[in-house]
């Protein structure tokens, strides 16, 4: 995508970093520290999209002709929000409660481009098999998904035994809707 104006990518998610590099997309990675924290009144969409806003915000200031990509990914089950887990303890209580259910990927986006925030989200519905306590346990002690939203990759073993099916985005659930970003791009 040569016609695009330089892309900083405001994210460590390695992830995120191949579905670009897959994409053909030339980037740069620069991080600052973000507050994550958001109000608790917001639709499980809007919070994806208030965050990734936010890590926005933090360059408004800092950037010339570079478009700063910033994006966010939360886990929604039975009304609650799960973002990323904060112990291996908290990851396998995270997966427990998806397990043999059907959940929402939702991941913001946010382009920062001569301070216009072009913002958009996509969602993906993730159907979870019932899985073993031991399966959980061994993922989570193999694997440590901490960086992870819902404690697990869909691209790692969890997600090769455990998904039945989803409905949506594939590159959504592994954190970036590709699909509408090369779109949004496409538009700059």
């Amino acid at each position: 995508m040569s016609n695009i104006p330089q892309i900083i990518l405001a994210s460590k998610s390695p992830r995120r970093q191949e579905l670009l590099r897959l994409m053909d997309v030339d980037f740069r990675v620069v991080l600052k520290e973000v507050d994550e924290s958001y109000p608790e009144d917001l639709s499980p969409e809007e919070v994806a999209v208030y965050i990734a806003s936010k890590k926005a915000e933090a360059f408004d200031e800092s950037i010339g002709d570079e478009v700063v990509l910033t994006a966010d990914t939360i886990v929604c089950v039975d009304g609650l929000i799960l973002g990323k887990p904060s112990t291996a303890e908290h990851a396998i209580e995270m997966l427990k409660m998806l397990s043999g259910k059907v959940h929402k990927v939702i991941t913001g986006v946010c382009l920062l481009h001569k301070r216009h925030y072009n913002k958009f989200f996509d969602v993906s519905e993730v159907f979870f098999r019932k899985l073993s306590d031991d399966e959980i346990t061994s993922y989570v002690n193999e694997y440590m998904p901490l960086d992870k939203a819902g404690s697990y990759g869909i691209q790692e073993r969890i997600g090769l035994i455990g998904i039945e099916k989803i409905n949506g985005s594939y590159t959504n659930v592994v954190g970036l809707p590709t699909e509408k970003l090369y779109q949004q791009l496409k538009n700059l």
